[in-house]
């Protein structure tokens, strides 16, 4: 009875395993617990260097070698799976590469609403170069005073802002998304349908801004903020993320902010070789695929890394960091540098 009993439970163990390295191949990556699991691989790799520490201690009781021996044979392949995937997106990278004549910046950072005051952002827009600036929970004031700072060093940005029911008095901060951008990328302004939410992610704001003027052939930006997949709202955060790929068709775009996903929930989402519609997701293709950026109070290889930076094929992408310091928010910041494609 007990070595059905074992047999049972490795059977159970190799199931969940394959699952848990690979959600998508069952469909259920964004499955409810299964999306919350893969989101941070580090800790599902250190869960089966664990399980594998416990079956070696059990190899020293002769009744259990046999039952051992299958759990650590299970756990390690587990845990080199992941270990796989790991080396494939990239541990992380400390440096981007230098700016150049035709390259842009971006930087993306959820700033937990007044967690992050208005001068360590503008230090970090400094410090990085940054041309494009995503700010999910942001205000639109708080990205005014940026701009003066930025303005006053030499270092002009626009500022652009959507937010979710404007006629509340002191709503969360998570209802507006503010934007920054470089005037030497040209002019740009936020869509209607962005504005007033007819076509937006469901909880929280996104904003899609598009060139206009002179600046015709600029890129598409889109700052994203995808709702947290809690329970119950796993529904409405897969809606987020379908409207968010849908952002990205064939042309000229660029993906930035919060999309509380990593690359494995958007499984099914990309096309033609994409992460989402035609973008791709720039830091697991220049090594810092399992940098985590959420919680920042976690080391970045045990946290989720749920903020990207996403780019049509019109731009190649040539480095990426995740910034270390959170300036007191629960998400790490995320620069990348692109240059134009060919």
């Amino acid at each position: 009875m007990l070595r059905l009993l074992g047999i049972l439970f490795t059977v159970l163990l190799a199931i969940a395993t394959a699952i848990v390295v690979w959600p998508q191949f069952f469909h259920l990556e964004q499955t409810w617990p299964f999306a919350q699991i893969v989101a941070a691989r580090g800790l599902v790799l250190g869960a089966f260097l664990i399980v594998a520490v416990l079956a070696l201690l059990l190899l020293l009781a002769r009744p259990l070698r046999g039952f051992a021996a299958s759990v650590l044979i299970v756990a390690l392949l587990g845990a080199g799976a992941t270990g796989v995937v790991g080396m494939t997106r990239g541990f992380g990278t400390g440096t981007l590469p230098a700016a150049t004549d035709t390259s842009i910046r971006v930087l993306t950072w959820n700033t937990a609403g007044d967690a992050v005051s208005a001068e360590q952002i503008a230090r970090q827009i400094l410090d990085q170069g940054a041309d494009i600036v995503a700010l999910p929970e942001t205000t639109e004031a708080v990205g005014e005073q940026i701009a003066v700072m930025l303005r006053e060093q030499g270092h002009p940005m626009w500022v652009h802002h959507v937010q979710f029911k404007p006629d509340v008095v002191d709503g969360p901060k998570s209802w507006h998304t503010t934007v920054l951008v470089s005037p030497e990328l040209g002019e740009y302004s936020v869509i209607e349908s962005s504005q007033d939410g007819s076509s937006n992610t469901g909880s929280v704001p996104s904003a899609v801004l598009m060139p206009v003027g002179g600046n015709a052939g600029g890129p598409t930006i889109v700052a994203v903020h995808a709702v947290a997949p809690r329970m119950e709202e796993m529904e409405q955060w897969s809606s987020d993320l379908r409207w968010i790929a849908d952002q990205c068709p064939e042309g000229n775009f660029l993906l930035a902010g919060d999309f509380n996903a990593t690359v494995d929930h958007m499984a099914g989402l990309g096309v033609d070789g994409g992460d989402m519609g035609y973008c791709r997701d720039v830091a697991s293709r220049t090594g810092n695929g399992l940098s985590g950026t959420w919680p920042s109070s976690l080391p970045s290889l045990l946290s989720a890394p749920i903020d990207h930076v996403m780019a049509s094929p019109n731009w190649t992408p040539t480095g990426s960091i995740v910034i270390d310091d959170a300036g007191g928010s629960d998400h790490r910041g995320l620069v990348v540098q692109l240059e134009p494609a060919g």
